[in-house]
C-alpha cells in the first residue's frame, strides 16, 4: 500500500468545497486524482464531480461517474483518494462502506467531521479519519503515514 503525497493547495480545495456543502448542512465528497510513482501515489488534481447531497448522505449518479471514468482515462491518472465529510463524527458508515467510489486493495477513504466547517489547513491531518480498502474488503483504519503534505 503506497502513501499519499499532496499539497497545502490540495488540502484547501478540498476544504473550500466541502466547507461549501457544509454551510448548507450538506455532506460532499471530492475526489483526489493522482498518478501512481515507485514509493508513493502523488495527489496531482482535486475533482468535485457531480452529486445529489444531503445531510447524511451523498450519491454520484451515473452520468456523473461515467464523465469521471472518461476524464481518468483521457488524462491516464488514478482517483487516488475520496475524501467526503460527515454531519458529526468522522468515521466510516456502513452507507461509506457501500457506497465508496474507490474499491481496489489498499484505496483510501478520508472522512472529515462537522462537514468539515472547523477544519482548517493546520488541522486537518488531525480532524480527519482515515481508511484504507483491505484484501478482506472492508474499511479498516489507514496507519498514520498514509498522507504527507508537502
Amino acid at each position: 500500500m503506497l502513501p499519499l503525497k499532496c499539497t497545502n493547495s490540495t488540502i484547501s480545495q478540498t476544504l473550500g468545497f466541502l466547507q461549501e456543502a457544509g454551510r448548507s448542512r450538506q455532506e460532499c465528497v471530492v475526489l483526489w486524482l493522482g498518478r501512481r510513482h515507485e514509493t508513493h501515489i502523488e495527489v496531482c488534481e482535486v475533482l468535485h464531480p457531480l452529486q445529489n447531497a444531503h445531510a447524511d448522505m451523498f450519491h454520484l449518479p451515473p452520468a456523473s461517474m461515467n464523465k469521471i471514468m472518461e476524464y481518468l482515462r483521457q488524462n491516464r491518472i488514478m482517483i487516488a483518494a475520496q475524501v467526503h465529510s460527515h454531519p458529526k463524527q468522522a468515521f466510516h458508515s456502513p452507507a461509506d462502506d457501500i457506497w465508496a467510489i474507490i474499491r481496489h486493495v489498499g484505496a483510501v477513504s478520508i472522512v472529515l467531521p462537522d462537514f468539515a466547517l472547523h477544519t482548517t489547513l493546520s488541522t486537518f491531518l488531525h480532524d480527519a479519519a482515515f481508511f484504507n480498502l483491505s484484501p478482506e474488503n472492508r474499511w479498516i483504519k489507514a496507519p498514520d503515514n498514509v498522507l504527507g503534505i508537502e
